[in-house]
């Protein structure tokens, strides 16, 4: 009876007994609990994964005073039964299923447990004991939908669902300009905003599912949405823009600290955190590059940029505080100034985030812990500036802060979704790092060895096959053939968005070898990883959509591959004209078919933005000349 079977993420302890129960056609689920409705969905959720066995119908009660040999599972929540309060005890006997949690939320991570061996099992269930307990009370995700790419609600509902079945239960959407904020009309009124009886709605079905959602609004950089309109440019710190360490900027980026810029924060807070049943709030404050390099020029250069930060960080903070909620913040430039750090109130949450797979979680937890600041650690999917993410960076990057959260005692994992420059990747090119987060932010140890590709197949994409999860792990590596390494990015992805002379000039600095030779190697590898996908059976209403979506992500990738080529020829004067027609063809496909994808998934708001970016890449073909 024992073989293989494959957890989403992988449970602490499980001990296969050997035996097996075999499911009744007809049972009770029995539901022992202080207030049953706390634990309904979790016992409807078991019964609808009864239900897909054929011959299996089981109906829910209330209690157990049934007959014993009419019951076929009990779910039970009683006070103090497990270490953890978000642990669980999974039995099942040959007899009957027993799941013991402490709390409401234990029994539902208990019965997501089940329902995945449920799918693999048929009338034939293995008996075992499970013991599971998460490493981080705080299992987060963190959607960027500020960039361009704003999802429908549909969308957000289904992902939620698909986060709880992996045990998240923190959910944070990233605001710089996208709530409908009614006393800012015009910052938002051409790109789709939430508004507030979407979030509450969204907040509802959050909670039935036992996963917070955080309210995120930027706070001091990161407001060019806002800054550039003339209602809002007296509030920023460099109106013309500046130099940064991003290189020269023509438009303002982050709010002057004064108190006419609490004043606007003010608005909003009031606006947006009614409608969320958090009590957590997260201010952003990351990335202030033009800080002191403005109006407050005079300011920073008294008492320092640091403590000019710090200063504005405090004062949102007692806004924060005054309206009964703790302050998360991002931590990249307060450990900049790591003098500062033991200067923070003692009541934030600092988020220590990093991209790459060697980031300095490590020394950076170290820091914080040492100053007594409770603390997240966030990595991120990798998806962004990628088209078809970047696996093993991920999966390190996750590792690496799972890791070193738990050595520094993070409170906290929150995986992070960018959308840079212009959002292009699909969303389920992201399944693959959110997964990789919840299996270790759930217990990290149990899940170093987790076998993704086929957990990703069966538990994202509903494909027992396992063509799907092979596919996204492979096709998000492929890049790496080239031997070019970059920062933050693929060097496929900065490709589609680069002239021809910073490809020629990318390619020589980093590349290895036979450049030529190399891209073609990723071209045979492409098709080598597509080649499989009509054999993929998702069990997915999306299913049809998910395959366009990767088959459009592949296209790009190759027409990256066939850019860097002509890009060359150009720079050693050889006949190109044919590879430019072609190439322009080529975008002609790929940009009606990117207008399909986007809207199938998402509102309309962002996507001019975010077209326009390829639109220029295709117009780079259509005004080249030998």
């Amino acid at each position: 009876m024992i073989r293989d079977f494959v957890f989403l993420p992988n449970p602490r302890r499980l001990e296969f007994l050997g035996e097996a129960f075999p499911l009744k056609a007809n049972a009770l689920i029995c539901v022992q609990a202080p207030a049953v409705h706390e634990n309904w969905l979790a016992a409807r959720q078991l019964q609808q994964a009864l239900h897909a066995i054929p011959g299996v119908d089981w109906e829910i009660v209330g209690g157990a005073t049934a007959p014993a040999e009419q019951i076929g599972a009990v779910l039970t929540v009683t006070p103090s039964a497990t270490v953890h309060p978000q642990g669980y005890q999974l039995t099942v006997a040959q007899e009957a299923i027993h799941l013991v949690a402490s709390t409401p939320a234990g029994l539902f991570y208990g019965v997501q447990t089940l329902r995945q061996l449920l799918a693999q099992c048929g009338r034939q269930v293995p008996t075992l004991r499970c013991n599971d307990w998460p490493d981080y009370p705080n299992r987060g995700v963190m959607l960027d939908v500020s960039r361009d790419k704003v999802p429908t609600m549909a969308t957000l509902l289904e992902l939620v669902d698909l986060l709880a079945s992996w045990k998240i239960n923190q959910l944070q959407l990233y605001f710089e300009h996208i709530f409908a904020y009614r006393n800012h009309p015009t910052v938002w009124q051409e790109d789709s905003p939430f508004t507030a009886e979407e979030i509450v709605e969204l907040d509802r079905f959050c909670k039935e599912r036992f996963i917070e959602l955080v309210p995120n609004q930027n706070s001091f950089g990161h407001l060019e949405q806002w800054l550039v309109r003339p209602e809002y440019i007296h509030l920023a710190e460099a109106p013309e823009g500046c130099d940064t360490p991003w290189g020269p900027r023509d438009k303002p980026f982050s709010l002057q600290p004064t108190e006419e810029s609490l004043n606007f924060l003010r608005s909003l807070y009031d606006e947006l955190l009614p409608n969320f049943s958090s009590r957590q709030f997260n201010v952003g404050c990351d990335e202030t590059i033009d800080l002191g390099k403005g109006r407050s020029r005079g300011l920073a250069e008294e008492i320092g940029v640091g403590r000019l930060y710090l200063n504005f960080l405090r004062k949102i903070h007692r806004e924060v505080q005054g309206r009964g909620y703790t302050m998360q913040f991002w931590g990249d430039i307060i450990v900049e100034h790591p003098e500062l750090v033991a200067e923070l109130p003692r009541n934030v949450v600092a988020l220590e985030w990093g991209y790459e797979a060697n980031h300095p979680f490590d020394e950076h937890g170290a820091l914080f812990a040492a100053s007594g600041i409770p603390f997240y650690v966030c990595p991120g999917t990798s998806s962004w500036n990628s088209i078809a993410g970047r696996t093993t960076n991920a999966i390190e990057n996750i590792r690496n802060a799972a890791a070193n959260g738990l050595k520094h005692g993070a409170v906290g994992l929150l995986n992070t979704d960018w959308g840079d420059h212009g959002h292009w990747q699909p969303l389920p090119v992201s399944y693959l790092g959110l997964a990789v987060g919840a299996a270790h932010a759930w217990a990290h140890d149990a899940n170093c060895a987790l076998p993704l590709q086929d957990a990703l197949s069966r538990f994202a994409f509903r494909d027992e096959t396992g063509i799907m999860g092979r596919l996204a792990y492979d096709l998000g590596d492929v890049y790496r053939l080239t031997g070019v390494t970059m920062h933050n990015a693929s060097i496929l992805f900065r490709i589609l968005q680069a002239t021809p002379a910073q490809i020629v000039e990318w390619l020589r600095a980093n590349a290895v070898g036979d450049l030529p030779q190399r891209l073609r190697a990723v071209l045979d590898a492409i098709d080598g990883i597509m080649g499989n996908l009509h054999n993929a059976s998702m069990q997915r209403d999306d299913a049809e959509l998910i395959q366009r979506e990767f088959t459009w992500a592949a296209d790009m990738l190759r027409h990256a591959c066939w850019r860097a080529l002509w890009a060359l020829n150009i720079e050693r004067r050889v006949e190109n004209d044919a590879l430019r027609q072609w190439l322009l063809q080529e975008a002609d496909k790929l940009l009606p078919e990117f207008e399909a994808i986007w809207h199938a998934r998402n509102r309309p708001g962002g996507f001019a933005r975010s077209i326009a970016r390829l639109q220029r890449m295709r117009n780079d073909y259509a005004e080249a000349t030998l």
